[in-house]
């Protein structure tokens, strides 16, 4: 399966329009997204969640070529038995048929499990991730090390993915593109003071980054802290067509060709493409 293209393409790769800031204005939203010529998206589910699974088939109604995602959230680990997980996480994937298990990961910065609890329950979504030869979404926060290892130890060498919303150093880029994996930028990228996290989107190889809104959170500048929708994904495009030194036809067909490389086609191969110059 694969996205395919039209004239003026955008993806975003990762909202949650199933969560309840968008209940009452689904549609509107859905439509301002088309109308930007953001033609697919890609749809974050909470496994835990009866309410977001149960918007599914509205949301397929109103948006066909939308796909899905799910998994079990590290704020959300203690939640669930970890006998549980892979068993809730499976029925929620079939249900949907999911591009992808995620998001997942690790959170250190809120705590909202402990921390042994979300490291079980990520490298329980990892493990089944490998073994259905899925992309994994990868939420990491101020847990870089732990991130890493549970991949190395519970992938198998075999587990690739994005990390998304990525906001990390240098360091871990090049660790996340050295184990195959993807960055997804969104519009943290737009801050005027997200000069360290350009330089990051300027460096990836050109087969290796996504762009996407994590809507309705992080909206781009200028509207930094209002609700933000996957219409808006091209605010973040643009960012990093200028730090690219692309064009933003350039931009755009390379977004495609990543999100297919993820979500839709056989994976790239490892390693670096290309160095990019241009400054932003």
């Amino acid at each position: 399966m694969s996205f395919e293209p039209c004239p003026s393409s955008l993806i975003d790769t990762h909202c949650h329009l199933a969560g309840d800031e968008f209940v009452d204005d689904l549609e509107a939203v859905i439509a301002r997204a088309l109308e930007a010529g953001v033609t697919d998206a890609v749809c974050i589910l909470d496994a835990a969640s009866g309410v977001e699974r149960q918007r599914v088939d509205r949301l397929r109604q109103l948006w066909p070529s939308l796909r899905f995602a799910a998994g079990l959230h590290p704020h959300h680990a203690a939640q669930v038995a970890a006998d549980e997980v892979t068993r809730l996480v499976s029925e929620v994937l079939a249900q949907t048929s999911a591009v992808a298990v995620g998001e997942i990961g690790l959170d250190y910065h809120y705590d909202f499990a402990p921390r042994e609890v979300q490291q079980v329950i990520f490298a329980d979504q990892v493990a089944l991730a490998v073994a259905r030869d899925l992309p994994v979404v990868i939420h990491s926060r101020e847990a870089d090390a732990d991130t890493l290892a549970v991949l190395d130890t519970h992938g198998g060498g075999r587990a690739r993915g994005v990390f998304h919303c990525f906001t990390g150093d240098q360091a871990l880029a090049e660790a996340a593109v050295s184990r195959g994996f993807h960055l997804s930028f969104s519009g943290i990228v737009t801050f005027p003071r997200a000069d360290a996290l350009r330089e990051v989107a300027r460096w990836v190889p050109a087969d290796r980054w996504l762009v996407e809104t994590d809507s309705p959170y992080l909206a781009p500048a200028p509207r930094r802290g209002g609700r933000n929708e996957p219409a808006r994904v091209q605010a973040v495009l643009e960012t990093i067509a200028r730090c690219r030194g692309l064009s933003i036809e350039e931009a755009q067909a390379q977004a495609w060709r990543n999100a297919n490389a993820v979500f839709g086609a056989t994976p790239p191969s490892r390693g670096r493409v290309d160095t990019p110059t241009t400054m932003c």
